[in-house]
């Protein structure tokens, strides 16, 4: 089992974490992988996100192990990004590793949908006009996250 979780403010590079991931074990028969990136629109120029360095990291940690064991997986990447980020950055990738492709999709839905609302990071919108704004949580990030308390850990 290996987890690998960093937050950082340089770039990520998504072969390389894929390739890594892919290589754990001859029993990785299926592979998990989201990369966000900054959505523009509105006049949105960038977005600064600020975390507690520890505390984020812990909590990532955690989600990844409590990943692991939900869905058996064989690992797991979690790379946020911090500073700020233009428009079409990329801010996040999450991996999985598990030896059949459902454990590792659904792993990877669960990790992202936890981490929008359970991971301590603040995104601060700057915008072509000049005006910035804190971004507030959003209620279908909240209903996502929620869901996966009343599903079943998978089997496979």
């Amino acid at each position: 089992m290996s987890v690998r979780v960093l937050v950082q403010q340089a770039a990520f590079d998504a072969g390389a974490e894929t390739a890594r991931l892919s290589s754990l074990s001859e029993q990785v028969g299926g592979m998990g992988l989201f990369i966000g990136q900054v959505r523009g629109g509105d006049g949105l120029l960038s977005l600064t996100l600020e975390h507690y360095p520890g505390m984020t990291e812990t909590i990532l940690n955690q989600l990844a192990q409590e990943a692991m064991q939900r869905f058996n997986l064989l690992g797991c990447t979690l790379i946020h990004r911090v500073g700020r980020l233009e428009v079409g950055a990329p801010i996040v990738l999450v991996g999985t590793a598990a030896a059949h492709r459902a454990a590792a999709l659904s792993a990877t839905s669960f990790l992202i949908d936890r981490l929008k609302t359970g991971a301590p990071f603040w995104k601060k919108e700057e915008f072509a006009n000049g005006h910035t704004a804190w971004v507030d949580a959003r209620e279908e990030d909240e209903h996502a996250a929620a869901a996966w308390m009343h599903t079943a850990p998978s089997s496979s």
